[in-house]
């Protein structure tokens, strides 16, 4: 039998070994479906009401949302204590390195008591580039709000263009891989994800060009 106890008002899961879940004894929340639970697989029985359904949906979300803190706890702990950290990740989970960089990037930057139970891994990742007077300002309204992550996301554009959400533009890069090894490297050594790395490094590159673009265009003195 395998018992996952719940931690800060996570999920507990308990499983059974022909498979089928059961209510942990100290879990806020379970999942108690009647039916049997396997690695692809959630077998129902006939005759199951709309409640008992829709709870066990919920149940199901959040035992998944769960799994990302689970997984970015587990890497912090193995960068602390196991220098091959990522290969042993990447072939215990089969997930890409870079999602698993992202997973420990957010858990990181919110303590056990700063994880809100009532909002999303996927909340939290959108503050998690913040400063954390920001972050804690941006989840109050979030959980008060009973906010999506897409309408957080939308309430932040919103903020920082002065009141008008941008039109979101997606850019496909194609990169060799000596590119990106040494671009996660980088990123690694600041401590930020990927993506926020690009993009903060792009802007810099950016403001850099055009104010030398503006110094090169002034008049010159007598």
């Amino acid at each position: 039998m395998t018992d996952v106890t719940g931690v800060n008002g996570y999920p507990s899961l308990a499983t059974t070994h022909h498979g089928q879940a059961r209510p942990a004894g100290n879990a806020r929340m379970a999942l108690d479906a009647p039916g049997m639970t396997r690695r692809t697989a959630l077998s129902l029985p006939p005759g199951m009401s709309l409640t008992a359904w829709s709870r066990l949906g919920r149940q199901i979300f959040i035992i998944s949302d769960s799994s990302a803190w689970w997984l970015g706890d587990w890497l912090i702990y193995g960068q602390a204590h196991y220098p091959d950290r990522y290969k042993r990740a990447i072939a215990e989970t089969s997930l890409d390195y870079q999602t698993l960089r992202n997973y420990a990037w957010v858990a990181r930057q919110f303590s056990l008591s700063r994880r809100r139970d009532k909002l999303s891994f996927q909340h939290h990742a959108e503050v998690a580039s913040l400063p954390e007077p920001d972050q804690e300002i941006w989840l109050n309204r979030a959980e008060k709000g009973s906010w999506s992550r897409n309408e957080l996301r939308r309430r932040i554009k919103a903020e920082r263009n002065g009141g008008t959400a941008d039109e979101v533009t997606h850019i496909q890069m194609n990169i060799i891989a000596e590119q990106k090894k040494r671009w996660q490297e980088a990123a690694e050594s600041t401590e930020q994800d990927l993506l926020v790395w690009m993009v903060s490094n792009l802007d810099r590159a950016a403001l850099a060009a055009l104010e030398s673009r503006k110094a090169g265009a002034l008049p010159q003195s007598a």
